[in-house]
């Protein structure tokens, strides 16, 4: 059976996570009954591989998954039908490619790379609601990136690491935090970029909750590198809230969708 990469842009408001489920709706059950009605040989009960399982809540630009259909379709064509078929669903389908039956959505990635939302103004948010994370006063942004220094780089990241985490080890390598300040109407957007060969359960929503407060003075900078060797989900600050974080970018050797 022929192997397609899907790269998929969606909204995770509607969604308990991408993660499909019995009982809720997700972003993968979605994409697999588009799958369903358009290629028959893509049964109900089959599966699509994705590169990461993102929270109920959380957004993507550029999630990546797989499947295994019965027909050689053309990637355009691919696309168009399953856009066709996942409305009035918050779920697009940005391009599909035709890729080698070795390729996995999660175990050939070679990194992921998150960015999260943080809008600092007095008045409620509009059109960015429910796709950032709102607070009322601004942050020192010059801070932040000196905490940030810290995390960077080989750790044990269990203090930034959910209790129900499955990974095998704590141990990490972050290859990136890069913070954005912009302005907004009556306000500003911190935008914070972390790159990294894969990450832990909720070790993105804890990494900004932790910045956050250095940004705001309650910590100091300092504050996020003893918490960090000290190992203890305790310590850590408070976790964000999903609705700010984005998958923008999934890694490969050989990216399958540059044309």
């Amino acid at each position: 059976m022929p192997r397609f990469a899907l790269k998929i842009e969606y909204d995770g408001r509607p969604f308990a996570g991408w993660q499909a489920q019995a009982d809720q709706p997700s972003v993968q059950g979605a994409v697999e009954a588009a799958l369903a009605r358009l290629d028959g040989g893509f049964a109900s009960g089959a599966r699509i591989a994705a590169a990461g399982r993102t929270d109920a809540g959380v957004h993507a630009t550029a999630q990546v998954a797989h499947a295994d259909l019965a027909r050689d379709w053309d990637p355009f064509r691919l696309a168009e039908a399953l856009n066709f078929h996942l409305k009035p669903a918050p779920v697009a389908i940005l391009a599909a490619a035709r890729v080698p039956d070795d390729f996995h959505a999660r175990f050939s990635a070679t990194e992921r790379r998150y960015l999260f939302r943080l809008q600092a103004r007095r008045a409620p948010a509009t059109h960015d609601r429910g796709l950032v994370w709102q607070v009322l006063n601004g942050l020192d942004t010059e801070a932040m990136r000196q905490a940030a220094a810290h995390l960077v780089g080989l750790h044990d990241f269990t203090t930034f690491r959910s209790s129900i985490c499955q990974s095998a080890s704590p141990v990490k390598t972050l290859d990136e935090i890069r913070i954005e300040e912009i302005a907004i109407p009556h306000g500003r957007e911190y935008r914070f970029h972390l790159r990294a060969r894969s990450f832990l359960h909720n070790q993105v929503r804890s990494i900004v909750g932790t910045l956050e407060r250095v940004g705001a003075g309650s910590w100091e900078p300092g504050r996020v590198a003893q918490v960090l060797v000290a190992r203890d989900r305790s310590r850590c600050g408070p976790v964000c809230p999903p609705h700010g974080l984005y998958l923008c970018g999934v890694g490969y050797a050989l990216d399958p969708f540059e044309v």
